[in-house]
């Protein structure tokens, strides 16, 4: 097995740590050592995002510009907590829910990719739909509304699905004439139950994408793309319609689900765009303890164009104020339209 395809492989098998840590040129994390003061954690944080965060260039952030504008508000007897607010509104210029800082205390993070869209999702009216005689296999709910077609909740890619429990879920919708997918509000996770889920709804290899990774310290050194494929689960795969439904809370292993979906013909996108998160994220560490997750490997679609700033619905709908008002989640009532 080649280079190529041994990667692919991790890949599709989830096993991202193991992935950056392969690809990842050794030592370019921690090889400058900064004292531990405010001045030498700010150093470190502006560095480590400097060398390492993968869109700097794609964003057209000046990250330079931005370490003068917070260099100043720095000074040797400032509080642990003054120091974690500075440090935290500098990663926030990056614009992007992957980066984080951690301390023992708090965790600063990035909420405005999602704040200024329509929300286009509400729990209790998807109660309703449910009902309370909905079947769980694994993270999934699913049921079969009153018109036969098929409906999966899936809340958090974080929560398990095995092979076994998308045998049973299949089997049982089998009998539908469509199903939906609900992952709206879905805030990403494992992207090994992305892989096994999307590989249920196709019958031959997918190309969905390509990864890169840093090769230098410069923001644009970038290994070539390197492929991702879809390949078809070796178990049930489902064979008729299926619409996914999206909204800006879609995100991260949520947004690499939907852009492995696009690329199904039998699958249509409905809803609002994506939240992104196309980075995959890595960890290191400030001189003080504090934990800093970022973007490192730029994950892009097939025709090699980012998305880490999300992915466009095939049918954009908002849910409409009225129908929220009425108990009626318009998405899912279009999607029904649609399969029917």
């Amino acid at each position: 097995m080649n280079k190529s395809s041994n990667i692919r492989h991790l890949f599709s098998g989830g096993q991202l740590l193991l992935l950056l840590l392969l690809l990842l040129p050794a030592g370019c994390i921690g090889e400058e050592k900064f004292d531990n003061t405010p001045q030498g954690n700010f150093e470190a944080l502006w560095t480590i995002v400097d060398e390492q965060y993968c869109f700097l260039d794609y964003k057209q952030i000046d990250w330079e510009a931005i370490r003068r504008q917070y260099q100043p508000l720095i000074t040797p007897d400032m509080s642990n907590d003054g120091l974690f607010e500075v440090l935290g509104n500098m990663l926030a210029e990056l614009k992007d829910g992957h980066v984080n800082l951690y301390s023992a205390s708090n965790t600063a993070r990035y909420w405005d990719w999602y704040l200024d869209y329509p929300r286009n999702y509400n729990e209790s009216i998807i109660e309703q739909y449910l009902g309370r005689t909905y079947r769980i296999a694994g993270g999934l709910k699913y049921t079969i509304l009153n018109d036969n077609i098929g409906y999966i909740r899936y809340d958090s890619f974080s929560d398990g699905v095995g092979e076994g429990n998308l045998d049973q879920v299949l089997s049982y919708l089998a009998v539908c004439n469509g199903l939906i997918i609900d992952i709206r509000n879905n805030g990403g996770g494992n992207l090994t139950n992305s892989t096994r889920i999307a590989a249920r709804f196709t019958n031959e290899r997918v190309l969905t994408g390509y990864i890169q990774h840093k090769t230098g310290k410069g923001h644009s050194d970038f290994s070539e793309p390197v492929p991702v494929y879809l390949d078809p689960s070796e178990s049930i795969r489902w064979q008729k319609k299926a619409i996914v439904l999206t909204n800006r809370h879609s995100f991260s292993a949520t947004n690499d689900f939907v852009n492995a979906m696009r690329y199904l013909p039998q699958v249509t996108l409905l809803g609002d765009k994506t939240g992104g998160g196309a980075g995959l994220p890595f960890s290191s560490e400030l001189p003080n303890g504090w934990g800093v997750r970022f973007s490192a490997s730029p994950h892009l679609d097939a025709d090699k164009q980012q998305i880490e700033f999300g992915i466009d619905p095939d049918v954009k709908i908002d849910m409409n104020s009225q129908d929220e008002r009425n108990g009626i989640d318009t998405l899912i009532e279009s999607a029904r339209n649609l399969l029917k």
